[in-house]
């Protein structure tokens, strides 16, 4: 990545985001992005923190500015038939102003050619779309209320040998969830779903935008949002992060993996898990599945209906495992990702509950 030279375009940019903004609010994203190989300017390429509803296009000129509230992000810059660049940042970064992002050609590999011709199911969404959908939205009240709009860019693999679907996406995935009031753009990356362990992988990079409606339907928005917020691992995190576990339900207890009994964490904030760095970062790291109990609000009946669990279960329970410490910045983003492993209510609730990172109530 290269400095470049401010041109008059980001200069009126940045001046507009410092006006909006406040000089003293967050930090800035800011640079040009070009064709890798023939060094030419993209123009309307997207930049946007990955589960956010912050982002923009680049201009004529390839130029963007973006302002952040203070936290931490995974940043995506992505173009049509090109490779995206993703990278993990927050306010204490260097070097993400006057940047040039240069993006490749995808280029096709021999397996993605070979695949085509030998797993993928000509009639995939018909046979399996609905399941997908249980798999990729979750089956939720929220859940209910999200309709993929696009549902044509997506393509299905049966891999007979090893029981397993695979769906990728020609394009976003362009999800309307009339539940929470949100537009979400999904570039998927990858969806894997095993058959035989029942097993679903999905990764890839959500931007949300806030649905225009009535004032009714703001409202309903907004109470249903702050429902799927507490209770949810994010607002988890940032309870974990501001050291109030305690005072908003949550209990939290290891499992001894030998017998699978729990036994009460009495200090979640001991030293042997939980460190806080000078710049703000609070690592976990505990050496058995951790099993957290939120104790302010019921479980969903459908979930208790498909989980065959008693219908007066009184707490949301989910399971916690620990591969790696991680890292949790005080928006509730955390990194790596993949050195944790949920299951129970956490892992029911999928996109159809999901809330951006800069969410607030």
């Amino acid at each position: 990545m290269k400095n470049i030279k401010l041109s008059s375009s980001i200069v009126l940019i940045l001046l507009t985001c410092l006006s909006i903004n406040g000089i003293s609010q967050g930090f800035l994203v800011s640079g040009k992005v070009i064709d890798a190989e023939t060094r030419q300017p993209l123009q309307g390429a997207s930049i946007f923190c990955v589960q956010t509803t912050i982002g923009t296009v680049s201009n004529e000129e390839g130029v963007f500015a973006l302002r952040l509230p203070n936290g931490g992000y995974e940043l995506c810059v992505s173009f049509n038939g090109y490779e995206s660049i993703t990278e993990r940042i927050n306010d204490q970064s260097v070097g993400l102003t006057e940047r040039v992002w240069e993006l490749k050609l995808k280029q096709k590999s021999l397996e993605e050619v070979s695949i085509v011709f030998s797993s993928e199911v000509k009639d995939g969404w018909e046979k399996y779309g609905s399941f997908f959908i249980s798999q990729f939205l979750g089956t939720s009240e929220n859940a209910q209320k999200c309709t993929i709009r696009n549902p044509e860019v997506l393509r299905f693999f049966y891999y007979r040998k090893k029981d397993k679907l695979k769906v990728t996406s020609k394009e976003s995935i362009i999800v309307e969830n009339a539940g929470l009031g949100y537009n979400i753009t999904y570039q998927l990356d990858s969806f894997i779903h095993e058959f035989k362990s029942g097993a679903t992988e999905t990764t890839g990079y959500p931007f949300f935008k806030n649905m225009v409606g009535s004032e009714n339907d703001s409202l309903r928005w907004a109470e249903q949002r702050s429902t799927a917020y507490y209770g949810s691992l994010l607002h988890f995190f940032r309870c974990y992060y501001d050291s109030t576990l305690n005072l908003n339900g949550y209990k939290i207890e290891m499992v001894d993996e030998s017998t699978e009994k729990p036994f009460q964490v009495k200090n979640p904030y001991e030293n042997n898990y939980y460190s806080k760095s000078d710049n703000g970062l609070l690592e976990l790291n505990f050496p058995s599945k951790l099993r957290v109990l939120y104790k302010d609000e019921t479980p969903s009946s459908i979930y208790l209906k498909e989980k065959k669990l008693d219908a007066l279960t009184p707490f949301q329970i989910s399971i916690l495992k620990f591969y790696n410490s991680i890292m949790i910045e005080e928006n509730g983003y955390f990194y790596d990702q993949r050195d944790i492993f949920n299951s129970g209510y956490w892992d029911w609730e999928r996109l159809g509950d999901m809330l951006p990172y800069d969410f607030d109530l």
